[in-house]
């Protein structure tokens, strides 16, 4: 069973613990992060990109004083890539100083050459290690961007909290890590690794609770602006995009806005600023022209239905 704070006993303690690292969550997000926690069981977090499925681990890591490991999915992403490799370079030159010494033996230099001095360890191997802060948080982010073998091997791992370095042997978490596993659903995960899971589909926000997460990690921003920002985003999300932006894209657009001093939206400064929400050039040009101002009437009207 994971060892979460003294302080962590209930949904309410886990959406305040969050909080105060900047990181707003509804009820049912609250909910199963705490179970996870309480039961030791990895979360499996699906959802758009941008939505907050990775800013949930850095902000459970900084709020328990835990060390963030994060496992950087891609596609061809192995197990010993995943796991460790072997200082090679390094390897290379203990055998020709070995060599040039002529004063070690064979098997000695192989020990020597396939122990803890050479190893490389990499995020998972990382996360069964000892830490001084208890164990850590594993972060296994966009895990659809690889394949199936890799998730079968994944789907070990997590059941038995242990991996295997043929040299070494079986390494095994003295206490399984915090594991919160991502996916931005480019394809379907295999139903098994889920199994292992508890699950959560992370959607957009609604006003509210947007303008909540907003408040948080934009201060400085005028209450005005940021309801403008809020409704302009929400409205957008509307339309027939190739991307639609996330929250992560509100934020960066409104600290944008508030770099350079603006003070309340306009179809001009929208079309200056449509980079910071949109990120392909066909979703841009649709916001060429007219489209802006209609969409920004059209979110000026829910702030003011009458």
């Amino acid at each position: 069973m994971a060892n979460i704070n003294a302080s962590v006993t209930s949904i309410d303690g886990v959406q305040k613990m969050l909080a105060d690292q900047g990181y707003v969550c509804g009820r049912a997000l609250g909910t199963v992060v705490f179970l996870s926690l309480k039961l030791g069981r990895p979360l499996f977090l699906e959802g758009e990109a941008g939505v907050g499925k990775t800013e949930i681990a850095k902000a459970l890591a900084a709020s328990m004083g835990k060390r963030l490991i994060r496992l950087q999915c891609y596609e061809g992403l192995d197990a010993a890539t995943a796991v460790y490799e072997w200082n090679f370079p390094a390897q290379m030159i203990a055998i020709r100083t070995a060599e040039a010494s002529g004063g070690t033996d064979r098997d000695t230099l192989q020990d020597e050459l396939f122990s803890d001095k050479y190893l490389i360890e990499r995020p998972l191997l990382q996360a069964m290690r000892p830490d001084e802060n208890g164990a850590p948080v594993l972060l296994i982010d966009e895990l659809d961007r690889t394949d199936e073998p890799f998730e079968a091997f994944l789907l070990e791992a997590l059941s038995d909290f242990q991996v295997t370095i043929p040299e070494l042997g079986t390494i095994k978490a003295p206490e399984p890590p915090i594991v919160i596993v991502t996916s931005n659903r480019t394809r379907e995960v295999h139903d098994a690794l889920k199994r292992r899971c508890l699950y959560h589909w992370v959607d957009y926000p609604n006003f509210d609770r947007e303008m909540e997460i907003l408040t948080a990690r934009a201060p400085e921003s005028a209450e005005s602006l940021s309801r403008e920002v809020v409704a302009f985003v929400q409205k957008l999300r509307t339309e027939d995009l190739f991307k639609k932006p996330g929250v992560a894209e509100t934020i960066d657009w409104a600290k944008c806005l508030l770099a350079l001093d603006v003070i309340a939206l306009s179809p001009e400064v929208i079309a200056d600023t449509l980079g910071a929400i949109l990120k392909y050039q066909d979703d841009i040009a649709k916001l060429h022209g007219s489209e802006a101002k209609r969409i920004l009437d059209q979110a000026k009207a829910t702030l003011d239905p009458h």
